[in-house]
């Protein structure tokens, strides 16, 4: 193998790490290329953006770095940290090792999260021959960069935005990628258009080690269950890397357009803030004491709620709170795999879906309890709320797109009458805790006569299970929610039936399907990784312990080399497809552990 050859960009797999520090986000692949990462926000240009364009030349869009006759690689986290490591070896072996991370710790009294990626490059044996291909695109792939150089950096004019990698390696070599003899430690930074105020190596190793004692830390504040903790310490760590801390907003996912599954066409951009996701993430985070992100979250929902007078709140919302998020076809991208096409924006943005008002509440209620908090919720943001509320008692039997965010039908969801119901149910507990009588009664009562009606309308005594919509037939995943939103007892004879029906109907192996009636681009052919967690959350209410435990055990085996999971799996070969890393796959993953670990005082 040449050196040109060992440069060629692999087939795009979904095996690929994760570094970040709440502000930026890159994914890496197995041979330590940075093939996705955007700027200047995790919803903005993919200035790495190979990930999306297998087609294109041999690495752009791509960061990479490759030894001569490379022959394989190894790549692992460093324990209980957002470092990721990967040994390069060729065919002599020779090897290096990348260490790849953001830069983020505690400095001056606060977060310090530049938005800079920090790759340490050293040999770890012989006399490895290294190539350094770094070439950005803009304009969501259609653009190379302009380049300028100085002794010990480049710059990368990315139309209005620049980057500037410092290094101590040679820069004709990496302008040029030029094998070189790798025979000391190297540092690459890659950030902002500033000047360095040490060299790149001390710089690095300063990062570094700070970096990793920050999430050391980090982790040892969880609240762990006894068991799985390797498994809930990555997901929470992948939660806490998808969201912005500067404006407290988190994203679905980190890609956009990653198929559901091959030429589908069911290909979205998951790189904005759903309510929906977004609770679920915050309680995640929440039940292992990392309640943190729960403060910032609630900070930005305020502001959302400030600037909707009348209380609607549209599913979804930019990083910065944009509130328009116009769906487009980008034409510089391949796809993934070549499946496209390839989408900025998504138009589920003015989609009405009924559920976010009890998302957006449920999320707040643990701020209002906990005293542990340095800063608790009071009648301000109650009164906030019960905006929201409001909006909640006058929608819950109006027609919606429902959580699936079916994009040519509409129907009462029971879903999101369930999530209304919530909503009143929990402002009336926050009312009471606040000694508010008047208003716990007001909202006890508006949830009693929303609950009576959905046991009503969502109950159908033919098939002898709740169903999808009021007054339907269908079943979707969704429905095994009920009990955990507390809506329903989990030894309620309905909700047991209820199970049992969404299993008959959706189940593959071990694998759910969220729904099986064809939606405007046919049947859905992965299973939806979210639902199976759901169904295991059932079975564990309902008393089915072990048969929860299987489930979970061929969860874990579908994760990739790293303990990710997409958003799906496809039910015959296994695959994982989807956006990623799924946060609501990520919560499962906690919340499933959670559930199946045994007490403290068991193992001890």
């Amino acid at each position: 193998m040449n050196a040109d050859l060992a440069l060629q960009k692999p087939a795009p797999s979904l095996d690929l790490g994760v570094v970040g520090n709440a502000a930026l986000a890159a994914l890496i692949d197995r041979e330590a290329g940075i093939c996705w990462m955007c700027t200047p926000r995790m919803d903005g240009d993919p200035v790495f953006c190979g990930l999306l364009d297998p087609n294109g030349d041999t690495n752009d869009g791509v960061w990479r770095f490759s030894l001569t006759e490379q022959a394989k690689t190894e790549q692992h986290y460093m324990r209980n940290t957002a470092i990721l490591e990967t040994i390069l070896t060729d065919a002599e072996g020779n090897q290096a090792r990348i260490t790849d991370f953001a830069p983020r710790f505690k400095m001056s009294g606060r977060i310090f999260r530049g938005f800079t990626v920090v790759r340490i490059v050293e040999p770890l044996s012989g006399t490895p021959r290294l190539s350094v291909s770094l070439r950005p695109r803009s304009s969501y792939g259609e653009n190379p960069p302009e380049t300028t150089r100085g002794t010990s950096h480049i710059r990368y004019i990315l139309g209005d935005h620049v980057l500037r990698l410092t290094t101590d390696a040679p820069v004709e070599y990496v302008l040029g990628e030029t094998p070189f003899i790798l025979d000391r430690p190297l540092a690459f930074v890659l950030g902002p258009d500033e000047r360095l105020t040490s060299s790149p190596m001390d710089i690095a190793r300063h990062f570094l080690g700070e970096t990793r004692h920050y999430w050391l830390d980090w982790v040892r504040s969880l609240a762990l269950p006894a068991d799985f903790q390797d498994v809930v310490i990555r997901a929470a760590i992948t939660l806490k890397l998808c969201s912005n801390e500067e404006t407290g907003a988190i994203v679905a996912a980190l890609t956009t357009s990653i198929p559901e599954y091959g030429a589908s066409g069911r290909t979205w951009d998951y790189r904005f803030c759903w309510l929906r996701d977004s609770y679920f993430t915050v309680k995640a985070l929440n039940s292992l004491n990392a309640t943190r992100t729960m403060e910032n979250y609630l900070a930005y929902v305020s502001n959302l709620a400030a600037a909707s007078p009348d209380g609607y709140m549209q599913p979804l919302f930019g990083l910065g709170l944009e509130r328009q998020l116009d769906e487009y076809v980008v034409t510089g991208l391949s796809g993934y795999r070549n499946f496209g096409p390839v989408r900025r924006g998504n138009a589920a943005w003015t989609q009405v879906q009924n559920d976010g008002y009890g998302s957006v509440i449920l999320a707040a209620i643990q701020c209002f309890f906990d005293e542990r908090l340095p800063d608790m919720g009071g009648e301000t943001l109650f009164r906030l709320l019960e905006r929201l509320g409001e909006e909640a008692e006058a929608r819950w039997d109006k027609p919606d797109a429902g959580l699936w965010e079916y994009r040519s039908r509409n129907g009462v969801h029971t879903h999101s009458a369930v999530m209304c119901w919530a909503a009143c149910d929990r402002l009336s507990r926050i009312a009471k805790r606040l000694e508010l009588p008047g208003s716990g009664e007001r909202w006890a009562t508006s949830a009693q006569r929303i609950r009576s009606a959905i046991l009503e309308r969502a109950w159908n005594p033919a098939k002898g299970s709740f169903v999808s919509v009021f007054d339907g037939s269908d079943l979707d995943a969704s429905l095994l929610l009920m009990a955990e939103s507390g809506f329903i007892a989990p030894d309620d004879p309905r909700f047991i039936a209820t199970v049992s029906a969404c299993e008959n109907a959706l189940r593959f192996g071990n694998q759910l399907y969220r729904y099986r009636t064809p939606d405007d681009f046919g049947a859905p052919e992965t299973a939806f990784t979210a639902c199976t967690f759901w169904l295991i959350d059932a079975l564990v209410r309902t008393g089915r312990q072990t048969e929860a435990c299987e489930i979970f055990n061929d969860i874990l085996s579908h994760r990739n080399h790293l303990g990710l999971l997409s958003e799906g799996v496809h039910v015959e070969s296994g695959e994982l497809w989807g956006n990623f890393p799924q946060t609501y796959s990520m919560v499962g993953l906690i919340n499933a552990a959670m559930a199946l670990s045994r007490s403290w005082e068991e193992v001890l």
